[in-house]
């Protein structure tokens, strides 16, 4: 890794980054393995020496719009920056793709993470190629699991700097509302799966630390509206019980630099009867949109005990032979 020092010239950062450094945050959205760090009219870089010469190129070229126009905004970055190579999330080598067995990340008890299945596998480089995806699939397939873990690698590599889970707060078929306590503990029970797979991955004082320090943020799915997530990944786990507004809502506060994996499981839908799943619809409508990766795991992905598999089957094959009589009827 190399370290290097871009310098503004004459030139009010204050001005030049934009108000909440928003420029600055496009600018690094564009360099996704670059750690950059602004310190008034310096700023550090850390990566690899491609990556660093693409920056350099870019920020010199905003320079110059900036000098000629006396002021830059959120517009012509974006445009200054279509004419300037810079580095893509998407064009990642063939080598850096993983293949069933590679390991992940090392857990909390020295256990080896990794994607045990092949659609595990096609989840994890669907993430390395795509900004969006959506795993869909039934219950044991590691769909969650494999989220945090992509999602934990890529804070680790520091590619994004926050992780943020989220769920709609949706009974399945239990009324949660009497508990006790403040709303952390009344929400906490519909979380719990999430905390579970971050206490497999990070050592409990340093995931205290980093939930305090928000660095890792678990909310409800209501939480998100009206916020902008950037440089971050944010997984929407239970996708399958937040409505179509809702799940619109979600994917609609994507900022430059964020991820979004979506997980649900269109069988288990605990949504009132008279309120439709928005995950079908998401599903059927973003399908052909570049950037977005789709991955259908299915009872082969089972990883929980063998019996979850045969009781995957057993419901399954049931869900068949009620839909041909109704069929035939």
């Amino acid at each position: 890794m190399s370290e290097k020092i871009y310098t503004l010239e004459h030139i009010d950062p204050q001005t030049f980054y934009g108000p909440n450094n928003l420029n600055l945050t496009i600018v690094k959205s564009k360099f996704p393995k670059l750690q950059v760090v602004a310190r008034g009219q310096e700023i550090k870089l850390f990566g690899d020496d491609a990556s660093i010469q693409a920056f350099e190129q870019a920020m010199r070229h905003l320079e110059k719009v900036f000098l000629k126009n006396k002021e830059l905004n959120e517009h012509m970055v974006l445009e200054a920056l279509e004419g300037v190579v810079v580095e893509k999330s998407e064009d990642r080598s063939e080598k850096e793709l993983v293949t069933t067995g590679d390991t992940l990340l090392i857990g909390t008890r020295g256990q080896q993470i990794k994607a045990r299945t092949r659609n595990q596998v096609r989840m994890v480089n669907t993430a390395k190629k795509n900004d969006i995806i959506f795993a869909i699939g039934p219950a044991g397939t590691g769909k969650t699991y494999t989220a945090v873990a992509i999602a934990v690698l890529a804070l680790k590599e520091r590619e994004i700097r926050r992780i943020i889970l989220t769920r709609p707060a949706v009974e399945a078929g239990e009324n949660l509302g009497f508990l006790p306590g403040d709303l952390k503990d009344k929400i906490d029970p519909y979380l719990r799966p999430l905390y579970d797979a971050l206490e497999d991955m990070i050592p409990n004082d340093k995931l205290k630390s980093m939930i305090e320090s928000r660095t890792v943020e678990i909310a409800p799915l209501a939480f998100m509206r009206g916020r902008t997530l950037d440089n971050c990944y944010v997984i929407l786990d239970e996708a399958q019980n937040s409505t179509d507004l809702q799940l619109k809502m979600f994917l609609t506060r994507m900022g430059p630099n964020a991820k979004l994996i979506i997980t649900g499981d269109l069988t288990q839908v605990d949504l009132p009867r008279k309120q439709q799943s928005g995950l079908h619809r998401a599903l059927r409508l973003l399908k052909n949109i570049k950037g977005i990766g789709m991955i259908q795991l299915d009872t082969d992905d089972v990883v929980r005990h063998r019996l979850v598999k045969e009781i995957v089957h057993a419901y399954d094959r049931d869900a068949e032979c009620e839909k041909d009589s109704n069929d035939k009827s």
